[in-house]
């Protein structure tokens, strides 16, 4: 018994010996632990730091998720993928309202103006605009006026003889198609006439690309607008939402045109606002307010996936418009009874949004839009015309934000000013021959042509927000992303309908299922039945291309059978 307690006590003591070994084995790697903690003095500050307290409205939260977006879409590096990444939202597209340059609605320049943020300002005096060109020798400007006054005469006669030649019966023509048609004729040779004449003395115009009947088409979202019934029904019937039923509405524009002409360059234009004159807010405040519906004026809504267009595709080196001849035909149409006054301000407003939307498409190519705003201002000079009468517009562009609340807190206003209606000649005789040209609009013409463009910068404040590696999807080395980007984004801009149109509900369902539950027994496999939103549906929901075994990159047995996606 004395035996079997000292074997215990034994083992107890060597067990107490091997604990204290391990216990000096450890206390200096605590020891050392503890001192490296107290002198790493960058885990404390003198006084507490708690994060940012958010607002967790709805509101708020809202407002929020909203900015992130707007700050994915900037960090997204090409072009074309900003594009893309702005229409993943909507497989079937958005509801946008429809501008165009054939049609425009009575008194819509306070809403074009309110759509654009543009301030416009008439150029009373033709005379004083001209002496405040870049032409300050008054000779110089006389004698190019001397050299092509001559050749655009005979160019207008020679297009008189072509277009009776080869339309003869132009009384079953519609008069907006017959101005139209006229119009473009005299456009490309009063262009070719002047290009000629002048190129010899200004350089840029032997540099300048010229697209005839270019695509030009931008969207922007426009905030500051009462919501339709629809939407304040809708917030109405939720509880938490009533008080925002009336709250404005953001609208997205999309507008479509096709100039005459248009002519670009490598450089931009001068600006003739400071950054001073530009950011106003008393101006700002100024600019006609519209906040009703668009469709009350009578713009057409539809659904479509947003495009900005310029009339070429990423990668030209000539980004920035010099000039462009829009249409005015849409004179022909409008009822006389809309008066002189909403005749001329009919041709303001196409001025405004057909300046303001080739610029957009110009900016959008540079990395910009309507979600994030321009950092330097950009120019363009426009004319509009049906070959006899001729209205001149420069427009300077400061900024893209018209959306949500900076309608209201923006500061910045984009700028127009144009001249009366000027007649080039007064009539055209039995013989095709017209009398004496107006020297005034041939001094306006020259005035734009030799407008040289200078401002250059580099590439870092050209496009601030795109990639320093791949600024397109051409830079892309992977073929296979190459191939699906540029796919997606052609067929985007396309605007071709799906091969599936999107689901409706028939006018029986309306009436038998939704509005009169008549068929409770019958099995439910609509969308509408199932909660299914098919406007909810993203760009990236579909199916993915599928991969025959006989080409798989890893062989026959490979799993990998789909394509990979490469959406932003």
């Amino acid at each position: 018994m004395k035996m079997l307690r000292l074997g215990v006590k034994l083992e107890a003591c060597r067990k107490l010996q091997v604990l204290s070994a391990q216990r000096s084995i450890s206390t200096p790697r605590l020891q050392s632990t503890a001192v490296k903690s107290i002198h790493n003095d960058s885990e404390y500050a003198d006084e507490a730091i708690y994060p940012e307290i958010q607002d967790l409205s709805f509101k708020a939260r809202k407002k929020r998720e909203t900015q992130s977006w707007h700050d994915e879409i900037r960090k997204v590096p090409t072009v074309e993928e900003k594009m893309i990444k702005i229409n993943m939202p909507r497989y079937y597209g958005f509801k946008v309202v429809n501008l165009n340059d054939t049609k425009l609605p009575y008194n819509c320049l306070p809403a074009i103006q309110h759509y654009t943020r543009t301030f416009y300002e008439d150029i009373k005096n033709t005379e004083n605009a001209v002496e405040d060109s870049k032409l300050s020798d008054n000779q110089k400007l006389e004698e190019h006026v001397n050299l092509v006054k001559s050749d655009v005469k005979d160019a207008i006669e020679y297009v008189y003889d072509y277009f009776c030649h080869e339309y003869p019966d132009t009384k079953n023509m519609e008069p907006q198609e017959r101005e139209s048609v006229f119009a473009s004729l005299v456009v490309e040779q009063v262009n070719r006439t002047l290009i000629n004449g002048l190129s010899s003395d200004y350089m840029h115009l032997q540099e300048a690309e010229i697209d005839y009947s270019p695509r030009h088409e931008a969207f922007w979202s426009v905030g500051g607008i009462n919501p339709p019934k629809n939407v304040v029904k809708s917030k109405e019937g939720r509880k938490w939402q009533k008080e925002m039923a009336n709250e404005p509405y953001d609208r997205l524009m999309q507008y479509s045109a096709k100039p005459f002409l248009a002519i670009r360059q490598r450089n931009q234009l001068k600006p003739w606002k400071s950054e001073s004159e530009s950011t106003n807010v008393g101006l700002a405040k100024s600019i006609p307010r519209f906040n009703y519906d668009p469709r009350t004026l009578g713009y057409v809504c539809n659904h479509q996936h947003v495009t900005n267009v310029p009339g070429f595709w990423p990668g030209s080196p000539n980004i920035f418009g010099n000039i462009s001849y829009q249409s005015r035909a849409f004179l022909q149409i409008r009822p006389e009874s809309y008066g002189a006054e909403d005749f001329r301000e009919a041709l303001h407003a196409h001025a405004i949004q057909s300046s303001y939307a080739w610029l957009m498409g110009q900016a959008s190519f540079n990395g910009f839009n309507t979600y994030n705003d321009l950092t330097y201002p950009m120019n363009t000079q426009t004319i509009l015309t049906n070959g006899r009468d001729w209205s001149f517009y420069e427009y300077q562009l400061n900024t893209l934000l018209v959306h949500s609340h900076h309608v209201d807190d923006n500061p910045k206003v984009n700028f127009c000013r144009g001249t009366a209606d000027l007649t080039l000649y007064n009539e055209i005789s039995d013989t095709g021959k017209i009398g004496d040209i107006n020297e005034n609009v041939l001094r306006h013409l020259i005035r734009f042509y030799t407008n040289v463009p200078e401002i250059q910068r580099s590439t870092s404040e050209l496009q601030p927000y795109l990639g320093s590696d791949a600024k397109y999807i051409a830079d892309y080395k992977n073929p296979d992303q190459r191939e699906f980007l540029e796919r997606t984004f052609k067929n985007l801009m396309s605007n071709r309908p799906r091969h599936l149109a999107i689901p409706e509900i028939y006018l029986w369902e309306k009436i038998y299922k939704i509005d009169n539950k008549t068929r409770p027994m019958e099995a439910k496999r609509r969308f509408f039945e199932l909660d299914i939103n098919p406007w909810s549906r993203t760009l990236d929901q579909h199916q993915k291309d599928y991969i025959p075994r006989a080409v798989r990159p890893e062989g026959p047995k490979s799993k990998k059978k789909w394509k990979p996606t490469f959406y932003p």
